[in-house]
């Protein structure tokens, strides 16, 4: 079994090495974020007192590669589901549960990769500062990641075509990122939306980066949950979704291999 899931986690690492656009995209998407909108806001506040807000950014900006990073990394789902290739993986001597977790630990490790791509080039342009606990923003970067990546996993498994998934994951994703503090805080927020934001677990993993590396900014800036918090639900967010998504691909996977063999059979 052990076999079976380094080989799953390798195969979708060597398809990212080969995906350079989808690399490069992962840069350049937050950084039109940070340059176009982060310079935008940066005027109405000022600076000075009115704190840098293109350093606010940052940890939304982390959180955004994860989001997109990690929750895209589960199309390979839907291209295994039609190339028939998760036909030849689920008749495979191992329980099923294993192809979901092993394509969430390649998710995650695909997000976080990204993420610290972004890392490097937000210090070299002076839009980090020091990270106030280097164990804390590796566990919010995991966290975050492996939100996300559940959340991908299991729209997946309950999609059928490239297109159902597409149509489902821009429903999804564009409000997780604008409803998470990723680009304001949510103390700021409406009564209404700021009940939406912490439904969202996104908002948590943003939330936890902000406490990791949000050193100098003004309280107008600060994090609005505690890091206890934060953690939690991240972690009970995780669990749920994964057993959800395993459960869903068992039972899917039974169905499958029911319809191959009465399939078989008609022909014979």
């Amino acid at each position: 079994m052990w076999n079976a899931f380094r080989a799953i986690i390798i195969r979708e690492l060597i398809r990212m090495g080969r995906q350079r656009g989808r690399l490069i995209s992962a840069l350049v998407r937050p950084l039109i974020w940070l340059l176009v909108i982060g310079a935008g806001f940066q005027t109405l506040i000022g600076d000075g007192n009115g704190g840098d807000y293109r350093q606010f950014m940052a940890p939304g900006l982390l959180g955004m590669t994860l989001l997109f990073g990690s929750m895209l990394a589960s199309l390979s789902m839907i291209y295994d589901k039609e190339s028939g290739v998760m036909r030849m993986l689920i008749v495979a001597p191992y329980p099923h549960y294993v192809i979901i977790l092993a394509r969430l630990c390649s998710a995650v490790i695909v997000g976080i990769l990204q993420a610290l791509m972004l890392l490097i080039v937000l210090a070299l342009i002076g839009y980090v500062g020091t990270i106030v606990s280097p164990f804390l923003f590796l566990i919010a970067l995991l966290l975050t990641a492996a939100v996300c990546a559940a959340t991908g996993m299991l729209i997946a498994v309950y999609s059928k075509t490239l297109e159902n998934f597409a149509v489902i994951m821009n429903f999804v994703i564009f409000p997780m990122f604008f409803l998470s503090g990723a680009l304001y805080p949510l103390q700021h927020l409406p009564v209404y939306l700021k009940a939406v934001a912490y439904l969202n677990p996104f908002s948590y993993g943003v939330d936890l980066m902000k406490h990791a590396m949000l050193t100098s900014q003004p309280d107008r800036f600060a994090p609005d949950l505690p890091v206890w918090l934060d953690i939690t639900v991240m972690l009970i967010f995780i669990a749920v979704t994964t057993s959800v998504a395993c459960l869903r691909f068992s039972q899917s996977s039974v169905m499958e291999k029911v319809t191959q063999v009465l399939s078989a059979s008609r022909r014979s």
